[in-house]
C-alpha cells in the first residue's frame, strides 16, 4: 500500500491520541480504527492492521505502568494467560457470530458502566483490595475471559471494561486499575494479533507507522495517569464510555443496511 507524506502524518497524529487515551481507560480504537478506514483500507484488514498498532501501543503503557510498579504481580499471573486463551478464542469465532448482536449488548453494558461510575463518585478513588478470594477469582477469572474474547471478536471498549473490572470486583483504584488493565489488554491484544497474522488479514506498513507514534502516545499517557492520579483518569473513563456509546448508538441507526 503506498502511504503518501499527509497520510503518514495522519497516521502519526491519531496513533499517538489513540495510545495516549488507550494507555489510561482503554477506547483507543474508537480513533485508530475509524482513521485507517479512512485512508481506504478495507473494514477485515482495518481490523487487523489496528490489532497489529494497538499490539504496540498495549506493550509501551504495560511497560510504563510495570517500571512504576502500578500493576499486581500476583493478578496478572492468574488473569494474563486468561485473557490470551479468550481472544484467541474469539478472534477464531469473529466470522460465525453476528457483530450486530455484540454491538447491542456491548452498548448497553457500556451504558450501565457511564452509570454507575458517574453516579458513585468515589468509585475507583480509593484502593480497596478484596483479596484473592474465591469470589473474586471465581468471578474474575470467566469475566476477564468474557473480555478476552470479546477483544478477540469485536474489540472497541476492552481497555474500559478491564478498568471496571478492576476497580469494581477487586477493589482497586483507578491508576492500578489502569495498569492491570493495560497488561491483559496485551494479552488479549497479542492472541488477536497472531491470529490476524496467520490469516494475513492485516497489512503491515501502515500499521507499523501507527504503532511506532503509538509508542510516544502510551508512554505519555500512562505516565500522565500515574502523575495525576485518580482525579484524570476518572474523568477520561467517563468520557471515553459515553463517546463508545455514541458512536455504537450512531453506527446502529445510520449505518446498518
Amino acid at each position: 500500500m503506498d502511504l503518501d507524506f499527509t497520510t503518514v502524518l495522519l497516521l502519526a497524529f491519531f496513533g499517538f491520541v489513540a495510545a495516549f487515551i488507550d494507555s489510561c481507560v482503554g477506547g483507543g480504537g474508537l480513533i485508530s480504527l475509524p482513521a485507517l478506514l479512512g485512508i481506504g483500507i478495507p473494514p477485515h484488514l482495518a481490523l487487523g492492521t489496528n490489532k497489529l498498532a494497538g499490539t504496540v501501543s498495549s506493550a509501551t503503557s504495560s511497560i510504563t505502568f510495570i517500571s512504576m510498579g502500578k500493576f499486581d504481580k500476583k493478578l496478572m499471573l492468574y488473569l494474563f494467560p486468561v485473557s490470551f486463551i479468550g481472544a484467541m478464542i474469539g478472534a477464531r469465532t469473529v466470522l460465525f457470530v453476528p457483530q450486530e448482536i455484540l454491538s447491542v449488548l456491548v452498548m448497553v453494558m457500556m451504558g450501565i458502566i457511564f452509570i454507575y461510575t458517574l453516579l458513585n463518585k468515589k468509585f475507583g478513588h480509593d484502593v480497596n483490595f478484596k483479596g484473592y478470594t474465591r469470589f473474586t477469582l471465581g468471578w474474575g477469572i470467566p469475566l476477564t475471559f468474557l473480555i478476552g474474547f470479546y477483544d478477540g471478536f469485536f474489540g472497541p471498549g476492552t481497555g474500559s471494561f478491564f478498568v471496571f473490572l478492576m476497580v469494581l470486583l477487586f477493589g482497586y483504584d483507578f491508576v492500578i486499575a489502569a495498569g492491570n488493565g493495560r497488561i491483559l489488554n496485551l494479552a488479549s491484544n497479542i492472541a488477536a494479533l497472531l491470529v490476524f497474522l496467520l490469516e494475513g488479514q492485516f497489512i503491515f506498513l501502515p500499521g507499523l507507522l501507527m504503532g511506532i507514534a503509538m509508542i510516544a502516545g502510551a508512554t505519555l499517557g500512562a505516565r500522565m495517569a500515574v502523575k495525576t492520579g485518580v482525579r484524570y483518569v476518572r474523568p477520561l473513563f467517563l468520557l471515553v464510555s459515553i463517546s463508545l456509546i455514541g458512536k455504537m448508538i450512531y453506527e446502529l441507526l445510520f449505518t446498518q443496511p
